[in-house]
């Protein structure tokens, strides 16, 4: 099984200036590769990510002498990442979906590059790890804010830069999950605004809310950049002044803090769900269009309801939960979880769900319990059919 682990550097000013120019590299190769590629189309020769890398190979001494100076791994690996995303790309145009181009990548967004060229023959680590310090290729040893997560044979390193930051991105092949589960049954879980998740055991998870919490902040640095000034350098080019590039590192932190604010309560709620419960029932939400009430749109955003039922697959996958994905018309809401009466009409404002019945609880409750009922009898029809199998699973 291969995880990764994301650590965050403490690097000196000649390591971060060797990241800064091999990440550099990798995006001139991605770039150079992606014309090159689409040049070569046009004059209808067939070529793949392969063959470019061996062009590069036979080229770069004399027109990009630089990409001698980090390591191989950076241009290599990113020339590969490009042949990944054309096989994406005409995938989905064989299938009749929307296809997206490869796109080219721009100075400053999403800097990265690999820094290792995988296990040697012999078996050894890509890297070499002592503690809280990692060696990597032409750098050295790099110190890390926290010890490696997984034990294993180390396959990769990337390093990315977040805000001014620099992660290093640890590909391990390990066969030891780092917790253990717990069977409590099958659970439902609700995702809503005001809580990030209700499980039908009534429990309530909390959103952090950061980017709400923090609008006031975003709005007034955003104010401070459109004020900054630009100026044009003799090139007749325009640069940032000194202050607009102070202005843009702390806009950059700012929104690096919401999202690992967000990504840090979506981690420990879904891994809290998935070793706890073994069938959980959640619903797939039609997230574009809820996002067109613009009074909701913020709050829903905030939420990440797409990356919370994402990472509760792949973690169900790993430690052999199942996951049933009820379709976007199933009435969790407006059905009565005591007697299956289905209301026709059930307003936002309506908090609390009342039936003939006599049953009365709060929306979210009564959905997540439909949620758990949808999942258990899912469960039963999978298992009677003699598919035992876990994972994801939906319906319709």
């Amino acid at each position: 099984m291969l995880l990764a682990h994301k650590i965050e550097l403490d690097p000196n000013n000649e390591q971060r200036t060797y990241f800064k120019k091999a990440s550099g590299v990798a995006r001139k190769a991605y770039n150079w590769a992606l014309e090159e590629w689409k040049r070569r189309y046009e004059a209808g020769e067939k070529l793949n990510e392969a063959a470019l890398r061996r062009q590069l190979n036979r080229i770069k001494g004399e027109q990009f002498p630089y990409m001698l100076e980090v390591t191989k791994a950076a241009p290599q690996e990113s020339i590969k990442q490009l042949g990944v995303a054309f096989k994406h790309f005409f995938r989905r145009v064989k299938n009749g979906e929307k296809p997206g181009y490869p796109r080219w990548k721009k100075f400053g967004i999403h800097d990265s590059f690999v820094a290792t060229n995988g296990p040697s023959e012999k078996g050894a680590d890509a890297a070499e790890v002592d503690g809280k310090k990692i060696k990597l290729p032409r750098v050295g040893w790099v110190r890390m804010r926290e010890l490696v997560r997984f034990k294993g044979q180390i396959k990769q390193v990337t390093i990315s830069r977040t805000a001014d930051r620099w992660y290093a991105a640890i590909l391990i092949d390990t066969e030891v999950l780092p917790h253990e589960r717990n069977n409590h049954g099958s659970v439902g879980v609700d995702l809503g605004v005001k809580a990030l998740a209700v499980l039908s055991d009534g429990r309530r998870i909390a959103g952090p809310k950061a980017h709400g919490n923090l609008l006031k902040k975003l709005r007034k640095l955003n104010k401070a950049l459109a004020r900054s000034k630009r100026y044009k350098d003799v090139e007749d080019r325009w640069r940032d002044s000194q202050n607009r590039k102070k202005v843009k590192i702390k806009l950059a932190k700012l929104h690096g803090r919401i999202a690992n604010i967000r990504k840090d309560a979506l981690h420990k709620a879904t891994t809290h769900i998935v070793l706890n419960y073994d069938i959980i029932g959640i619903e797939n939400l039609h997230v574009s269009g809820m996002v067109k009430n613009r009074r909701l749109a913020r709050s829903i955003m905030d939420q990440s309801f797409c990356e919370f039922r994402r990472q509760l697959q792949y973690k169900a996958d790993m430690y052999g939960a199942q996951v049933f994905v009820a379709d976007r018309w199933f009435p969790s809401s407006k059905m009565c979880s005591r007697c299956r009466e289905i209301k026709e009409t059930l307003t936002l404002e309506q908090r609390v769900f009342e039936c003939e019945c006599g049953n009365k609880m709060d929306r979210d409750l009564n959905a997540a319990i439909n949620l758990r009922t949808f999942a258990a009898s899912s469960a039963e029809k999978q298992n009677a059919c003699g598919d035992n199998s876990s994972g994801a699973a939906s319906a319709a």
